[in-house]
């Protein structure tokens, strides 16, 4: 079996921040046990940022891009000398691999990156995935390394992700404030109720919380790739998470329909700077069909978006439907709207076309 095993920050390090050598060493003898029993494991690890606050005197967890980016490039190479002395000590190599999202989306870089994985695996490497934050263009996101941990699932299509964390997985309130809150075992569909239930913070130390799991096991849903959220300091947690054993964690199960990498990225990744509403008979040709958008169909606009933005588009209800990337600005599709392409001069014939549109539940 190929097992994508992301570990949080709340995980591996202590409330002062350090790397708890205890903990990894839990991690890492559950590694070497799972690899011993033929399994291809791949290892996602947050904490390059909490590790680099006490090497730089700072004890909270700063806000602003730059500090957080200096943070990692100290953090990053302290977190991997502890993984490769305890790893070893299993006789295991770990391998760093830094990505960054043109790693997953760009068709190239992306089956480059799977070449290179894949080789890491062949040759008996323990590969330490982390994304490239020192050198990041955009903000380090809230729950990034649980989306990295998806999609790098549907990159080496992985059999199972594990997201290990410091609560036993889904509960049906926030367990610090309901002391009635009870695990949910297995969900069939991530949906927008259970959403809202899990959109508690996480801890201090680190960048996500139970959302930002939600959220990547949809991701790796649509990727045919089972989820469990489980507890890192449970014994035996990972072997019992690939044998199926009961009670290990939350189950999320997969959706019987993939998408692409890139329309994974559009779907969940892309943040919409915008809305579309359409007629019903432009709906129907979307979802029935697998049409592209015309702007024939569209009705409103709302949002200042500019072509290549992703915009989500609504039905006459009101309800977002589909999400895709506008080959229009905002203006444009308002200034077209109700026309048929023929009529249209100077524009693209489509407002967002079939190979960049994903119908959403």
């Amino acid at each position: 079996m190929r097992v994508v095993v992301k570990v949080g920050t709340s995980s591996i390090t202590d409330e002062g921040g350090h790397i708890d050598e205890d903990a990894v060493g839990k991690l890492c003898a559950e590694l070497a046990k799972a690899r011993g029993a033929g399994h291809h494991v791949l290892l996602v690890s947050s904490g390059a940022v909490a590790a680099g606050l006490p090497a730089l005197g700072l004890s909270d967890r700063p806000r602003d891009t730059l500090t957080l980016q200096a943070l990692s490039a100290v953090g990053q190479s302290r977190l991997m000398q502890v993984y490769n002395e305890v790893l070893g000590g299993h006789g295991l190599v770990a391998g760093q691999v830094l990505v960054s999202p043109l790693d997953f989306f760009e068709r190239s870089q992306y089956l480059h990156a799977r070449a290179t994985i894949l080789r890491l695996l062949e040759l008996g490497v323990l590969p330490v995935v982390n994304e490239n934050d020192a050198l990041a263009d955009a903000e380090i996101r809230f729950g990034d390394n649980d989306r990295i941990a998806a999609l790098l699932a549907h990159l080496v299509r992985a059999d199972l992700l594990v997201l290990l964390t410091d609560t036993p997985g889904v509960y049906t309130a926030d367990p610090r404030i309901r002391a009635d809150a009870s695990l949910i075992e297995e969900i069939q569909e991530v949906d927008r109720a259970l959403e809202t239930v899990a959109g508690m913070p996480g801890s201090a130390r680190g960048s996500g919380g139970m959302a930002s799991k939600l959220a990547a096991a949809k991701i790796a849903a649509w990727s045919g790739v089972p989820t469990i959220i489980a507890a890192s300091g449970r014994e035996a947690v990972l072997l019992d998470a690939i044998s199926g054993a009961p009670g290990v964690g939350t189950v999320i199960q997969p959706r019987g329909q993939h998408l692409s990498a890139r329309k994974l990225w559009i779907a969940f990744a892309v943040p919409a700077s915008g809305t579309v509403v359409v007629d019903a008979g432009a709906r129907r040709a979307l979802e029935e069909r697998g049409t592209s958008l015309l702007p024939v169909g569209v009705t409103e606009v709302a949002g200042d978006f500019t072509a290549g933005d992703a915009v989500e588009v609504a039905g006459p209800d009101g309800v977002v439907f589909a999400k895709g990337l506008t080959r229009m600005a905002a203006y444009q599709v308002a200034g077209a709207r109700g026309k048929r392409s023929e009529a249209l001069v100077g524009l693209p014939g489509e407002v967002v076309h079939r190979d960049e549109l994903v119908l959403v539940p």
